[in-house]
Order: structure tokens, then sequence, then C-alpha cells
């Protein structure tokens, strides 16, 4: 046959419309989807609808984006503080990496008007603290016994552990001396008991410092007792306000100054004999214990520190519960030793 010309055109049906594409071959590649639309969808699309699916694209991308951030660290849900070590392991109710006041589960000086006080009354929460006898002879070892009941007159014989016991017991004289902080044993029956010397005559005030566990329900609170013991009283004026304290060889000094409107850093600072920095060791599950006494109604602050000493100091935080003058105890252990060192601290 002749040779046929290359430039013959494929021959057209007669109802085939002259527009029509000309077919693809199987081995002809496709055009790549953009941006997770179809080819069908950009193959014919103009340039200004193909900007405005991109966009529409990025704005739902953005807004998941936003969502998922929400749903990480918004304000329903914060997210988790990462854990600190603690000087000793304690079951409680307190959040134990921050510092706090006994006798509230809030961290220290959260109201912004100073740190409540505890163990004004014998009664509270719906719990009676109530002493099987209250009359003692100076400096005579006598057993103190208690009972602490709930709102049906039957005593409470489950307690939360907080720094590692299930009540802090805590004895002054009146006049903000003779100080002790003692830790009762509990009897099956609900009775505390605890051996107490009261060396000298006089009124003096015990404070029963402990979480309750009533029908499930966590109640933290102080409650006080007075304790009389017979004799004539000679009552002692606290000492002049000092920075430098000494206690079983130690001398123990404070940095800061307590206020009533916010809450103020104080910083332990024990050093021996030689004038050598001594970090104390860790007790009841904390470097130190902080208790102040406010003269005149005896109200009560227990207040412990951060969970680490801050250069070898003993870092409290406190909010003065109100002008006037207290008597700060600091209970420190070293070689195995408790000790307590006093101060006198007017608030103005």
């Amino acid at each position: 046959m002749p040779d046929e010309p290359e430039s013959v055109p494929a021959r057209r049906m007669p109802d085939e419309p002259e527009s029509a594409p000309a077919k693809r071959m199987p081995d002809e590649p496709q055009d790549e989807p953009q941006f997770g639309l179809s080819r069908t969808n950009t193959t014919n699309a103009t340039p200004g609808f193909r900007f405005a699916a991109i966009g529409a694209l990025l704005i739902v991308v953005l807004f998941a984006g936003y969502g998922l951030g929400r749903l990480n660290n918004g304000t329903g849900a914060p997210a988790a503080a990462t854990p600190q070590a603690q000087a000793s392991p304690s079951s409680s109710p307190f959040d134990e990496s921050q510092p706090h006041t006994h006798g509230t589960t809030a961290p220290a000086g959260a109201s912004g008007t100073g740190a409540p006080v505890g163990g004004l009354s014998l009664s509270g929460g719906g719990l009676t603290l109530t002493p099987l006898t209250t009359l003692f002879e100076a400096g005579k070892p006598q057993r103190l016994e208690f009972t602490i009941s709930g709102p049906g007159g039957a005593p409470i014989t489950t307690y939360a552990v907080v720094h590692e016991k299930q009540l802090h017991l805590i004895v002054a004289r009146r006049d903000l001396t003779g100080f002790q902080h003692l830790h009762p044993v509990m009897a099956p029956d609900g009775t505390w008991s605890v051996d107490l010397t009261l060396a000298e005559p006089g009124v003096h005030r015990m404070f029963a410092d402990f979480t309750a566990l009533v029908g499930g329900v966590e109640i933290t609170t102080t409650l006080g007792h007075d304790l009389t013991v017979a004799g004539a009283y000679t009552p002692v004026t606290v000492p002049d306000p000092v920075r430098a304290a000494t206690a079983d060889g130690y001398t123990v000094g404070y940095e800061g100054t307590p206020a009533t409107e916010s809450t103020q850093p104080l910083l332990m600072t024990v050093t021996d004999a030689a004038g050598r920095p001594v970090t104390p060791e860790p007790y009841l599950g904390a470097y130190g214990h902080l208790v102040v006494l406010r003269q005149g109604d005896l109200g009560y602050v227990h207040v412990h520190p951060e969970v680490q000493p801050v250069d070898g100091k003993v870092k409290f935080w406190l909010a003065a519960p109100s002008r006037g003058t207290y008597r700060m105890f600091f209970d420190f252990q070293v070689a195995g030793k408790v000790s307590t060192a006093a101060w006198t601290v007017v608030v103005s």
C-alpha cells in the first residue's frame, strides 16, 4: 500500500464535539493532587479558586491546632507540675511541694490577709477536743490523755498521716514559755496519750494539730485546750526581738520580716560553735518546722518550709495573722538530735 501521509488527523465521529479533549494513553502520567484536593478539582480550576481553596484549608489547620492547645493547656485542666523530691515521704492532704500552714489546705498566706490561726477553740469543724484531766503538778511527769470526738459524740479513730505523724501536739505556757512539740499515740478506742511534764506553775495551752477522716472526708484543723499547773505563778516577759538565738550549742539566725498584707520569706541559718554553717537534716518529712504563737490569745500557726534548703538555709514563707507580738519556735535536727530555737517578733 502507498505510504500514508504523517499529517493525517484522527477521524472524528459525526456526533463527537470538536472541543473534546484528546484521549490519554494508559501510561501517560497524571497530575499530582495538591494540598489534599483531587485532580478533578484543580485541573480546570481558575487561579482564584485554587488560592481560595488553599486559604480555607490553612484556616481549618490553624483552628484545629488551637483546639488541641486548649485541650492540653486550657484553664479547665492545668498541666501537671513536675514532681519534686521531698525530704521524706508523707501521706498528706497538703501539697508538700509548696510551703503550707496547718489548719488549712491552702498554701501559706494564700488569702492575702495573713495566715489563719488555729487552737483558739476546743471545737471546730464538727470535732471536739476533750482532755481526760487538765490538772498537773509542777515538774512531775504525768500522763496526758484526750479524745477528739465527732458530731455524734463518738471518738474519731481514723486520721491522715501528716509529716509522718497522725497528730502533732504543741504545748506552751500562756506567757509563751515552756514550748514542747510532742507526738501522742492513739489507742484503738480513739484515746490519745503521751507523757507530759510541765515544769512551772501557771496556765498552759495544748494544741492538737491533725487531719481527721470522718465519713471519708478530710477535716484539717487545730483544736486547743487549757491545762493548769497549781502553784505560785510568776509570768515571764517575752525577750526583746533579736535576729539570732542559741539552741543546744548552735547559733540560729533568721532573715526576713513577717508582714500581714503579703507572704514573706524567712530563711533560717544554723552554725556550730566554731561558726561553721550546718545544714539541718530532714525531720518529720521536712528540713524544719516553724510554730508561731501570738501573744495575748495564743493564736497558732504551724508552717513548713520549701522542700529543699537554699544554700544551706531552711526557707519558710509566712504571712503574719495580724499586727502584734509573736514567738517563733523553729524545730530542726542535726546529727539525729532535735533542737528548738526561739525568737520574739513584732509585726507592725
